[in-house]
């Protein structure tokens, strides 16, 4: 076989032959909502100052 040949039988469309034991998926089965809080002492600007201080070290 030379470059790009290939065995057309492959390529036949497959089916599943027991197409009633498939059960869906539930994306959703352990979706939850909420909310989540924390404390800190630390203030605003120290926080901000500490989020700069972490890209600038990614930036090197």
């Amino acid at each position: 076989m030379g470059f790009g040949s290939y065995d057309e039988s492959e390529q036949q469309q497959q089916t599943a032959t027991d197409d009633e034991d498939v059960e869906a998926v539930n994306v959703h089965e352990n979706a939850h909502e909420g909310e989540m809080t924390f404390e800190s002492d630390a203030s605003t600007d120290e926080l901000v100052s500490q989020l700069g201080a972490m890209k600038d070290r990614d930036d090197d």
